[in-house]
C-alpha cells in the first residue's frame, strides 16, 4: 500500500525504459494559484533486479552531486541495467533553484526533516515523499552531498551502520566498491532528521558522502561521483563488469571519540593553520581568529579537541561564535575488511 501524500508524480515506477518527469508538490502562491513545485525525477528500469535510489540537492548549494546526476539522467542507457534506478537530482527544489543550503520558501533544512510529514511544511512534505514513497521501493539509498557554500571537504563515501552484522557488512562492502580514497563509517542515529538515519533503520543499504564544496563545482569530484555510481551498480550486479579498483585501498575513517568538529569561540576572520589532509594532535592550533574591530587584540587561538586528520574546513573568512571551522577524523579501529573476507 502506497503511503498517502500530497505529492504526485508524472513517472510510472513499474515501466521499463527511461522516464524523466517530476514529483509535483502543490505550491499555491500569488503568481500561481494552482502552482506546483516540479521536483525533477528520472526512472530507469529493465527487467528484474535491485532498486537503487540516488539523490542530490538535499542541500541546495551542494553542486557536484546535482551535476553528476544530471549527466547520469541525460546519458545512461537503461538497456545496460538489470533492475531499477531512481534518480532525484535536486531534492530540495526551492533551495537548489536558489543555490542555498535551506529552502527560501519555509527555511527548511531538508536533511533535518526526515521522515517528514505529509501535511507539514513544503520541506517536510518533500521529506515525507522521499521516505514514505521512494525509499520503500529501494534496496539501496545513496545521498550525495558536498561542503556547500560554507565548507570544503576531502572527498569521501559514507556508510550508515547499526543494522546488525550482516547488513553492516553489506553496507560497508558497497561503500568500498565505490572506490573512493576515504570511506566514513557512520553509526545510525535515529531522530537526527537526516535521510540516511531514516533509510538505514528502514532496512536499506544507506550510503552518502561529501565531495568538495566551497560554493562551486570541482570537475574532478563530479567525475569521481560518476565513477562511484557506476562502480556501485556493478557491485550490485545491475550493470555488466566489475567495479574499477581504486589506486590504493580506501582508508576507512570515523570521528574521534572526543568529537570531530571544531567551532569558532568568537566573531572575526579565521585563518587556518593547517591544510586538508594534515594530521594534528589534540591541543594543536588549527585556527587563529583575528578581530579587525580591535586591531590591538591578539588573534584568538583555536585548539583541536582531538588528534586526527583535517577532513574539512570552513570556506568562508568571516565567522560568528559557534560556526564550524573544521572537521577531524581518525582511522576506524574496526576490522571491516576482515569481516568482508
Amino acid at each position: 500500500m502506497v503511503a498517502w501524500t500530497r505529492a504526485s508524480t508524472t513517472v510510472d515506477f513499474e515501466r521499463d525504459g527511461r522516464q524523466v518527469g517530476a514529483i509535483r508538490l502543490g505550491h499555491s502562491v500569488h503568481r500561481s494559484a494552482y502552482g506546483v513545485l516540479p521536483i525533477p525525477i528520472a526512472v530507469f528500469k529493465n527487467g528484474r533486479g535491485p532498486t537503487v535510489l540516488v539523490m542530490a540537492g538535499n542541500h541546495g548549494d551542494e553542486y557536484e552531486g546535482q551535476v553528476a546526476l544530471t549527466n547520469l539522467i541525460r546519458t545512461f542507457d537503461p538497456a545496460r541495467l538489470q533492475g531499477r534506478l531512481i534518480v532525484v537530482p535536486m531534492a530540495n527544489f526551492p533551495a537548489a533553484r536558489a543555490g542555498q543550503r535551506v529552502s527560501p520558501v519555509d527555511g527548511g533544512n531538508l536533511n533535518r526533516e526526515f521522515p517528514g510529514r505529509a501535511d507539514g511544511t513544503l520541506t517536510q512534505q518533500i521529506a515525507h515523499y522521499i521516505s514514505a514513497v521512494l525509499m520503500p521501493m529501494a534496496d539501496v539509498f545513496l545521498d550525495l552531498h558536498s561542503g556547500g557554500s560554507s565548507l570544503e571537504y576531502l572527498p569521501y563515501a559514507l556508510a550508515t551502520v547499526g543494522g546488525g552484522p550482516e547488513k553492516d557488512r553489506r553496507t560497508v562492502a558497497a561503500m568500498l566498491a565505490m572506490g573512493y580514497p576515504l570511506g566514513f563509517v557512520w553509526p545510525a542515529t535515529p531522530g537526527t532528521g537526516t535521510a540516511n538515519d531514516v533509510a538505514g533503520p528502514a532496512g536499506l543499504i544507506a550510503l552518502s558522502g561529501e565531495f568538495g564544496g566551497k560554493g562551486f563545482v570541482t570537475p574532478a569530484y563530479v567525475r569521481m561521483l560518476e565513477r562511484g555510481i557506476e562502480n556501485l551498480l556493478a557491485h550490485l550486479g545491475m550493470v555488466a563488469g566489475k567495479p574499477a579498483p581504486p589506486a590504493k585501498p580506501t582508508r576507512i575513517i570515523v570521528w574521534p571519540p572526543e568529537g570531530g568538529l571544531v567551532y569558532a569561540p568568537v566573531a572575526g576572520i579565521w585563518e587556518p593553520t593547517n591544510e586538508l589532509g594534515d594530521t594534528v594532535a589534540a591541543g594543536d592550533t588549527v585556527a587563529l581568529i583575528h578581530v579587525p574591530e580591535e586591531p590591538l587584540r591578539e588573534p584568538v587561538r583555536v585548539a583541536a579537541p582531538a588528534a586526527g586528520m583535517m577532513l574539512a574546513r570552513r570556506a568562508m573568512g568571516r565567522v560568528e561564535p559557534g560556526d564550524c571551522l573544521a572537521e577531524l577524523c581518525i582511522d576506524d579501529p574496526t576490522d571491516w575488511r576482515g569481516s568482508l573476507t
